[in-house]
């Protein structure tokens, strides 16, 4: 007759090393996590901060860079009124106007011979070769902004993703919380195991995501 209370009351000890060991993985569990959806929400924020930064250094080139673009086809247009003009000493002083760039495209469309040969190129901003920094600084600017904003962006998925398992952790703490309320093995046994699948598929969930 007494081994059924005894039996009875080791079963009882091992529902309660369980969920004593199901509270104490989750509590490190829920730290971790919640600590990691921190980290990653901060990544986040310093990423689109990063990216904003140089979208607007990316638009400051592009301004700089179409000024002095204009300047350039505007001392042009001078350049060939000028010659029209047979005006060599302004001709001289307006090709020295020219931005450094502009002005060896400029000498490379002399070459082609543009006022004789008709396939010449129209003028220096249409040679081959011939490219504003500042502007291909901007796109450079722009392609790094365009990375930044896509990886600030994967890094508020992967804290929404902590932010999930943080809560299904939660969810993992309120059954093994409730089994210990319940009398009947059956329902307690049921509550454990419930909270055993829930756990085991969190902290898989956990494993697999990238750590800050």
């Amino acid at each position: 007759m007494s081994e059924h209370p005894a039996d009875g009351s080791t079963r009882t000890d091992r529902f309660e090393i369980v969920e004593v060991a199901i509270l104490a993985l989750v509590a490190i569990a829920t730290a971790w996590s919640g600590y990691q959806a921190t980290q990653w929400g901060g990544r986040q924020a310093t990423l689109y901060g990063q990216a904003s930064t140089t979208r607007f250094a990316a638009d400051a080139s592009s301004t700089r860079g179409g000024q002095i673009l204009v300047a350039d086809a505007t001392f042009f247009t001078a350049w060939l009124q000028a010659r029209s003009a047979g005006d060599a000493a302004l001709e001289a002083d307006l090709v020295q106007r020219f931005s450094p760039e502009y002005r060896t495209a400029f000498r490379a469309w002399l070459a082609t011979h543009p006022f004789t040969d008709r396939s010449a190129p129209a003028g220096p901003g249409y040679m081959p070769g011939f490219h504003q920094p500042d502007l291909m600084q901007a796109d450079r600017l722009n392609a790094q902004a365009s990375d930044l904003f896509a990886e600030g962006t994967s890094a508020r998925e992967t804290a929404n993703k902590y932010v999930r398992d943080t809560v299904l952790f939660a969810s993992v703490l309120f059954l093994a919380g409730i089994a210990q309320r319940f009398k009947d093995r059956g329902v307690k046994a049921g509550a454990i195991a419930v909270a055993l699948i829930l756990l085991t598929f969190t902290l898989v969930t956990v494993v697999t995501l990238p750590r800050a």
